[in-house]
């Protein structure tokens, strides 16, 4: 299995399985518990393929798993799924989406998000941690402390941009 999950598409259900397991793998050695309705945030994330806020999850539970979550209950999910680095917040949007490293074992880093202003596909990429350094350097010379690195660029992705020709 890859490292990297490609949520540019659906995933199938015995991907889903073995992300939720990996996951609580993790959690288990971090001394944390995926409880089940953090099990039910974290695979509406992954089976939706797309960036949802967190009452556009309230929805996406009750619709698709007949589950009913609060919407506090929903935040508070987030913030520990974005907190273990399973999930990340993209703030353009106030929308969340799961971490395509979500299966590395490696530290993550600073994310990029590439996001489709036409389609909203997203792509995470890892920035150059010299790239940051750079930023927070470039920042501090005028007079700026950078509080979160991460970067969200708006593009036309090509599968968009060639639907336009």
């Amino acid at each position: 299995m890859s490292n990297v999950v490609d949520m540019s598409n659906a995933v199938d259900i015995d991907s889903v399985k073995a992300i939720i397991a990996h996951v609580e793998k993790k959690c288990i050695a971090r001394g944390k518990q995926l409880t089940p309705k953090r099990k039910l945030v974290l695979e509406a994330l992954i089976h939706a393929d797309k960036a949802l806020s967190a009452y556009d999850l309230v929805d996406y539970c009750l619709q698709h798993f007949s589950q009913n979550v609060p919407a506090m209950s929903v935040y508070r999910i987030l913030e520990f799924l974005e907190n273990e680095h399973f999930a990340h917040k993209l703030k353009v949007s106030n929308k969340y989406i799961v971490c395509s490293h979500i299966l590395c074992e490696h530290e993550h880093g600073v994310p990029q998000f590439l996001i489709c202003s036409k389609c909203n596909k997203i792509s995470e990429q890892m920035i150059d941690p010299k790239m940051i350094t750079g930023l927070k350097s470039h920042a501090k010379q005028q007079g700026f402390t950078i509080v979160s690195p991460q970067l969200e660029i708006n593009c036309v992705c090509d599968e968009c941009a060639n639907a336009v020709r």
